[in-house]
Parts: structure tokens; C-alpha cells; sequence
């Protein structure tokens, strides 16, 4: 297979493991007999472990694209004694993306799911090849371009854009098909027996077709959560996967507290769409939000701590201990301690047509998507913070003019210093200081905007793509009578919360609330969702590890309470 990650890391992917490693690995695996052509993993089928071939050889075999009639399963490696199976699915619990089948027949051991867990956690040098293994042969597979999944839909569509960034940031790999411009586009909308006037069409494992669907459809559909146990309570239920929320799971995790983790849509948050973090401890040549996320969310789950995507939160029950929070989908989950890590969006401003044109020219996240749709062409970007200016700089080295409106007299105030310089060394980036957008105008899409600066002066290029980064709006609806939440919705915490406040919230413990806990006790907020914090990943990642903290010293106290 052509395949570059694969010539460049293959080492790294399938690394061979030494006679020692393998004599370790079978005092505590199981092994089995295998015989020629059993397949030991079926694609879809959630992974029992991982097999360590011990003699024979086994096939790692990624599926037919689902834009092929008829095709055969593409070998992805050949795997001889000291080589072992699996990928990330392995760990998470969730559908596998390829099929595992013996080509000569001889022995495996296998590592069971548990057992795996056990070994990544305790044996630091069996976890470094497990771990690197699994991160890389995702990517691998992704960068195939093979896989059983099939998108069909149009640049121009809201949905399409939806769901190709709800697959690409939860590194689930599609074969994404663009009706207007595919030349197999016709020949597929035949074979599924669709309309152009149906996409987005999503086309599943097995060929169940999903017309337009939702975010959790798609999750569903394809098993990208693994399966939830509704009896269940955990120690730490955290709601939101941004950095504050990924902080937490992997510290709660890895001291031994049964974590799950949800979001509405994909581990990173509003973070996960920046294309570069230049200023965060540890990566002096900076690192994509979505890359920081990947990692963080592969810590969390080698410590056992499990996601799962497209979940909303919809209530918080908050009178009886354990706590629940109920999905918009109805379920209930029950949690000893809750951390709210839902964070904040961008506002929308108040501009006529601004909703219409969702998804067909204004677009709140600067990732590579959004990049090929705009590349060559005059893009605008609104806001003056550090999220702006980041899509300011990935923008303008594909776009042809980069204009930044902003309604302050410059950017020293909320931008970090770094960027302002590149901004004013880019010479395709224009900043409009005190100035607003303020009209939108097109038919199907956007074709047009108009900004006016303070002074009266108005300027109503044409210009198809705007990205709005303005204000913060934070994500607590689900919260309202049950935490006491500031004017702008923000979570109270600590010492913000004043007597009458937690009189009235019935606060019930003789102790105030810790530093990040809500007016509910034993229930915390972390990161962009709680008022006064410092609206920066590392800040969030902070507040997210000093709540485990916290969480410790609750439970007991609730316990001995018997709540």
C-alpha cells in the first residue's frame, strides 16, 4: 500500500517485539491455535484484545472503499512472530477498522481488553510500543484513504460541512465524495438509490444509509462510543472534552477514579479547531489544537477513562445523591462528583441573515476544512483574541487577503504579543481596527458583506467566507435552577459565592465551596465555563488537574454524610 505515514514510521507502527517482551506478554496472556484463513477480528467487531503472534503469520487487512461495487480487503502489513494486532479502537472499546485474518497457521497469544489496560498503566516500557503503535496505525488508517465509510455531499452544504468535521475530528475514516465535482458522484447517488436534493448521505458499515443525519445518528451508526452501562455510577461524571475536561480524565483516571468523559461533539473544544498553539508549555514549535486534544484523549483512555461523542447534556438533577445528568437523547447518567467543562462559543452578532449563511460562508472554526473551501480567495476573520489571530495566520498562507475586523483601537489587549507581530509581518493580513460587520447578503451562500467603521465609513466587498471569533458564550443552559450561575451565565465557584447565594442554593455542608466547586457541592466548573477564569488552554488544563484534587476530598465526605 502507498502510504507515506506508513513508509516513514513502519518501525513505530509494528514494532517487533525482543524474545523477552514476548515471554512477558504470554505469562499473561492466553494462547491459542490458529489455522489458516480464520479471522481472529472481524471489521466492526468491538476487539477482545490484542493478539502477539507467536507463530504463523496474520494478516492486518483494511476494508474495500465504499465507493467500489466490488473490491477486496487491501493488506496493510503482514504480521510474523513479534508482531502484535490493534489500534486505538482496541483501547477505547469501540467497532474495530480492520479485519484480522491468520494467513499461515500457528499461534497467537492473546491480551485480553483488561489485561491490556493493566499493561499499558504499569509496564513503562510495553506502553510506550503499545501506545505509539495504536496512535499510528489510527493515522495510518486514516491516511489510506480506505475505508467502509462513505460521505456524499457538496461544498456548499451547512450539513456536509457539519459531518465531514464531526468525522475528521474524531479521527473516524471516510471516504468523503463531492456530487458537484466527483466523477464517481453520479454512479454512486444511482447505487444507493438517492437524490442530489438528499445530502449529506451518510453510507455506514453494511450500507445503511443515513439521510442528513444527525451527529449522534452518525455515532451510532458506526459505534463510535463504546457501549454504556446504564446501572452504572461513576466517581467523576465530566461534562465537556475541551482541554479542562481532558485534564481532569486523565488525572482522575490515573489515580484510580472511574471517569467518563462526554461532548456534544469531539474531544479539544473550541481549542481543537485552532491550527497552531504557539504559547503552550512544552511545544516550542507550537501544535495543533487538534493534535494537543488527540493526545490528551489517548492518555485519558490508557488510564480508563471512557468519551463518548455526541452526547448533550440537557439537565442536571442535582437534589439527590449520586447526581444524574440527563441526555438530550433521554438517557441518564449517574455520577458520584461532576465537573462542568462545557466551555463557551463565539457569539453570534446580531446581523440579518447571519444563521441563513451558517455553513455556507460564515463559519466559527479555521481548520484545514474550511481552509479548501476559501483557498485563493478574500477571506474575513472578526474578533481580536488569540483564536482569531491564530486563524488570521493559518488563513492567509492559503487564502489570497486576510481582512480582521475588530471593534477596539487595536489588539494588545487581548491578543498575545507573538501574534500581533506575525500579523503585522503578514503581508496579506489587513487589520480594520473600530470597526463592526454588519450586513450579510447572497442567495444559496454568502457572496457579499458590508463593515463600517466608527467614523461612518462603509466598505461592502465581495467576499464569500467570514469567520467569527467574537465574545464567549458559555455552554450552561442545561444548568439553570440548580447552579447559581453569574448575569452572563458563566459558573460561580469558591469564593465568588457569597452566603445569601449559597443560603439559597441550600448549600448543605459546614464547609464553604472548595476553589472550583459550584454552589452544589461535590459539583465543579473548570476552564471558559466558569466565571473569572482565564480564558487560556493553560489555564484550563490547570483548573482541570487541580479538580481531581477536590474530587478527592468530596467523596469521603460524602460517604461518611451517608447521602
Amino acid at each position: 500500500m502507498a502510504n507515506t505515514l506508513l513508509e516513514q514510521r513502519r518501525g513505530q507502527m509494528f514494532p517487533k517485539l525482543t524474545a523477552a517482551q514476548l515471554a512477558r506478554l504470554e505469562r499473561q496472556g492466553t494462547r491459542l491455535q490458529t489455522h489458516a484463513g480464520e479471522i481472529l477480528l472481524e471489521l466492526g467487531e468491538i476487539p477482545r484484545g490484542v493478539f502477539v503472534v507467536a507463530e504463523g503469520s496474520v494478516e492486518a487487512l483494511v476494508p474495500p472503499s465504499a465507493t467500489q461495487a466490488e473490491s477486496t480487503y487491501e493488506l496493510l502489513y503482514l504480521l510474523t512472530p513479534g508482531d502484535f494486532t490493534g489500534e486505538m479502537s482496541t483501547l477505547r472499546g469501540t467497532r474495530a477498522l480492520a479485519r484480522i485474518r491468520v494467513r499461515e497457521a500457528g499461534a497467537v497469544v492473546l491480551i485480553d481488553a483488561e489485561q491490556l489496560r493493566r499493561i499499558v498503566q504499569n509496564d513503562a516500557e510495553l506502553s510506550e510500543l503499545f501506545m505509539r503503535a495504536f496512535i499510528l496505525r489510527r493515522m495510518g488508517v486514516i491516511e489510506s484513504g480506505r475505508s467502509e465509510v462513505l460521505l456524499l455531499g457538496s461544498d456548499h452544504s451547512a450539513d456536509t460541512l457539519r459531518l465531514r468535521e464531526f468525522l475528521t475530528r474524531n479521527t473516524r475514516p471516510y471516504v468523503n465524495i463531492d456530487i458537484e465535482h466527483d466523477a464517481d458522484a453520479k454512479t454512486l447517488l444511482e447505487r444507493f438509490h438517492v437524490r442530489s436534493d438528499d445530502i449529506p448521505v451518510v453510507v455506514c458499515r453494511g450500507g445503511e444509509l443515513l439521510k442528513n443525519p444527525s451527529n449522534a445518528d452518525v455515532a451510532q451508526c458506526l459505534g463510535m462510543n463504546a457501549p454504556a452501562a446504564d446501572d452504572r455510577v461513576h466517581d467523576l461524571l465530566i461534562i465537556g472534552a475541551g482541554p479542562a475536561g481532558l485534564a481532569a480524565a486523565v488525572y482522575a483516571a490515573s489515580e484510580g477514579l472511574d471517569v467518563r468523559i462526554v461532548d456534544s461533539f469531539a474531544p479539544g473544544g473550541q481549542a481543537g479547531t485552532s491550527s497552531r498553539i504557539e504559547n503552550y508549555l512544552g511545544f516550542p514549535t507550537g501544535i495543533s489544537g487538534a493534535a494537543l486534544a488527540g493526545r490528551a484523549l489517548s492518555q485519558a483512555q490508557k488510564f480508563g477513562a471512557q468519551l463518548s461523542v455526541a452526547w448533550q447534556a440537557a439537565r442536571l438533577q442535582c437534589d439527590h445523591w449520586p447526581y444524574s445528568v440527563v441526555m438530550a437523547d433521554g438517557r441518564s447518567v449517574r455520577s458520584r462528583a461532576i465537573l462542568i467543562a462545557s466551555g463557551a462559543q463565539y457569539r453570534m452578532p446580531d446581523i440579518a441573515n447571519l444563521s441563513r449563511f451558517l455553513g455556507r460562508g460564515i463559519y466559527y472554526a479555521a481548520t484545514h476544512l474550511e481552509a479548501t473551501l476559501c483557498a485563493a480567495e478574500d477571506v474575513a476573520v472578526v474578533g481580536g483574541g488569540n483564536s482569531a489571530g491564530q486563524a488570521a495566520v493559518f488563513l492567509a498562507g492559503s487564502c489570497r487577503h486576510v481582512h480582521m475586523l475588530v471593534r477596539s483601537d487595536g489588539l494588545a489587549e487581548s491578543m498575545s504579543q507573538y501574534l500581533i507581530r506575525r500579523i503585522e509581518e503578514t503581508p496579506n493580513i489587513t487589520l480594520h481596527t473600530r470597526t463592526q460587520l454588519t450586513a450579510l447578503d447572497g442567495s444559496e451562500r454568502l457572496e457579499r458583506v458590508s463593515w463600517t467603521r466608527r467614523n461612518g465609513e462603509a466598505e461592502a466587498p465581495n467576499l464569500r467566507h467570514v469567520f467569527l471569533m467574537t465574545g464567549a458564550q458559555p455552554h450552561t443552559r442545561w444548568l439553570q435552577g440548580c447552579v447559581v450561575l453569574d448575569n452572563h451565565g458563566f459558573v460561580k465557584s469558591g469564593l465568588d459565592l457569597g452566603k445569601e447565594e449559597l443560603a439559597e442554593a441550600r448549600w448543605s455542608l459546614p464547609r464553604p465551596p472548595y476553589l472550583l466547586e459550584s454552589s452544589v457541592p461535590g459539583v465543579f466548573a473548570a476552564g471558559d465555563v466558569r466565571a473569572g477564569s482565564v480564558k487560556r488552554i493553560a489555564s484550563a488544563v490547570g483548573e482541570g488537574s487541580i479538580c481531581v484534587q477536590f474530587v478527592h476530598r468530596v467523596l469521603p465526605e460524602f460517604a461518611g454524610a451517608g447521602h
